[in-house]
């Protein structure tokens, strides 16, 4: 097939009509040896230039677009309910939904783009996400605005693994780690900037716009793309060997589980027959769906890449350090929101501190990480060490730290988040062929999405515990101790024996103080014990990535001196 994009059609159609004469009948047949040229390249690879540039460029404000679609709805949550007049418990499934179908998107992205082409998948689900917030905030109850939120999420999901193929694809081999570094700010730029954009969105314009604020950069990012990627052909026979039992088994088994995830800590878990339901039946299809993409003609993603050391060690550290960097950036804003009573907007400059020099620090380490004299494995120890030393100073937490504290925390994250997704991306993806490329992105993608989901059941199960214990720990203190505390007085009943003549209502306030004295001192005990959990994981995650994978070297084009073959 040819292209009709215009910088490959007018070459191929010249090739194309190039006729060469045969030899006079008289003269002589050399026996000379026979050197086969080699094969060109595909007719919808265009010459890279600044078109295929703002093309790519598209793809990543696409990808980023959606980002915004999914972290600044999660973070105003709480606005969105209060406007809707939507209850804790129903809020919290729009959350569940919503992931599980953006998640469940990613593994079978990339068969429905190889088969729809690059261009016009990318356009359709970009503009039908964005159609999709139009009448979000109208939604007359939860069950509609569920079934919405899952649409625009099955559509968001199919953004990340494009961008991916678009990156190795398109871009040349001497700068294809930039291209890395690109698809890394969709894990580190994207979703520290999900806070600051509901706080000006929410403060500054009005609720609706949380769901509404992706319309325009939408627009821009289709406008792009449409103008710069390439018009690469449609390959429709494909479906003569579509995965219809893979999809029709996958994608409910990938949604149970990440909805068990994301609501087995608020339902206990295996104490309630929806989160025990949705594992059994949910695991069991997933391991059924493994199994036929193992032996499947037409899989949505090779099984057998696992056997790799390299992309074994890589996956499994790609999940391990976006949850490490989904934990430290949602300690902070959970300390500051409930021991503070900070709003949004006044958190917003500690997640700033992390996302604006992410501008500069992604092509800095692309550009490091792109030379042959460096070991990207060291690099991603280094970027371990920063999380580490950030965990580290997060175990010094009190109830009397404020904002300006965690600062210091959050410029390490601005050199270990780039340090470490840039150099894992790079170990998952460049010890593969450009053919590879739509089988690693969708398990990639989807890896990256379980790591969030991952990262938000931890984060659940091991604040809610750890804030138990601490606090029946603090009041059995406070209970043995009791008669040594006598001699110290009451400064709470002194500081509130002016407030009212009534005793009995002095004494239940006195009570209410202390119940959130305790509370408050449970939440950052429980919070401390997070930060040191995570600086032994970052530990023993730099000395695995040093030890476990081979080595890769950034990709260079082939010289023109080599001998062809």
């Amino acid at each position: 097939m040819v292209s009709d994009h215009p910088d490959t059609r007018g070459a191929v159609a010249a090739a194309d009509g190039l006729a060469i004469p045969p030899p006079p009948a008289s003269a002589p047949m050399p026996e000379a040896p026979v050197i086969h040229a080699a094969p060109p390249m595909p007719s919808y690879i265009p010459p890279f230039g600044l078109r295929t540039i703002i093309g790519c460029l598209g793809m990543l404000l696409a990808v980023h677009v959606a980002g915004f679609n999914e972290h600044v709805t999660e973070i105003g949550l709480t606005d969105i309910r209060g406007a809707m007049h939507i209850g804790h418990d129903e809020g919290t499934w729009l959350v569940a939904i919503y992931e599980a179908f953006n998640i469940a998107a990613m593994a079978f992205t990339p068969w429905f783009y190889m088969s729809f082409s690059i261009y016009r998948f990318s356009i359709f689900v970009t503009a039908v996400m964005a159609l999709l917030s139009i009448p979000a905030p109208f939604m007359p109850d939860v069950t509609s605005l569920c079934a919405l939120r899952a649409f625009q999420g099955l559509m968001a999901g199919c953004l990340p693994p494009v961008l991916m193929t678009v990156m190795l694809k398109y871009l040349p081999p001497e700068i294809r780690v930039f291209g890395i570094g690109g698809y890394a700010m969709s894990a580190t730029f994207g979703p520290n900037l999900g806070l600051p954009l509901e706080a000006f969105w929410f403060e500054h314009v009005g609720w609706h716009w949380l769901y509404w604020e992706i319309i325009p950069l939408a627009a821009l990012a289709i406008a792009m793309m449409a103008y710069g990627l390439p018009r690469d052909p449609m390959h429709l026979e494909r479906f003569e060997k579509f995965n219809w039992f893979g999809l029709m088994v996958g994608l409910p088994a990938i949604c149970s589980l990440v909805i068990v995830l994301y609501q087995g800590d608020r339902l206990d878990w295996f104490r309630s027959p929806v989160i025990t339901h949705l594992t059994l039946w949910g695991g069991a299809a997933f391991v059924v769906f493994l199994i036929n993409e193992a032996f499947h003609p037409s899989p949505y993603f090779k099984i057998q890449y696992w056997r790799s050391r390299n992309i074994q060690a890589s996956l499994l550290s790609l999940v391990g350090i976006l949850a490490i960097c989904g934990l430290l950036s949602e300690l902070p804003a959970t300390y500051l929101a409930e021991v503070r009573g900070y709003r949004p907007i006044q958190t917003a400059p500690v997640s700033l501190v992390v996302a604006l020099p992410q501008l500069i620090m992604l092509p800095l380490i692309a550009a490091i990480c792109n030379s042959r004299k460096v070991d990207c494995r060291y690099v991603l120890a280094g970027g371990m060490l920063c999380l580490a030393a950030a965990s580290w100073l997060g175990t010094w937490l009190t109830p009397d730290w404020v904002r300006d504290n965690f600062y210091v925390i959050q410029a390490l994250q601005v050199f270990g988040q780039p340090m470490t997704v840039i150099p894992t991306l790079m170990l998952a993806t460049l010890a593969l062929g450009p053919a590879d490329g739509p089988f690693i992105s969708g398990m990639v993608n989807m890896l990256k999405g379980l790591a969030n989901a991952v990262a938000f059941a931890l984060f659940a199960a091991l604040t809610r515990r750890r804030e138990q214990y601490h606090s029946a720990m603090l009041l059995d203190h406070h209970g043995a101790q009791g008669l040594a505390l006598q001699g110290l007085g009451d400064p709470i009943g002194q500081q509130l024996s002016s407030t009212s003549p009534d005793a009995g209502h002095i004494a239940h306030n006195v009570l209410e103080v202390f119940h959130t004295f305790i509370e408050e001192q449970s939440l950052v005990l429980g919070l401390t014990d997070i930060y040191f959990v995570l600086m032994w994981v970052c530990l023993f995650y730099a000395a695995l990535n040093v030890i476990l994978p081979r080595r890769v070297y950034p990709p260079r084009p082939p010289s023109a001196t080599a001998p062809a073959h």
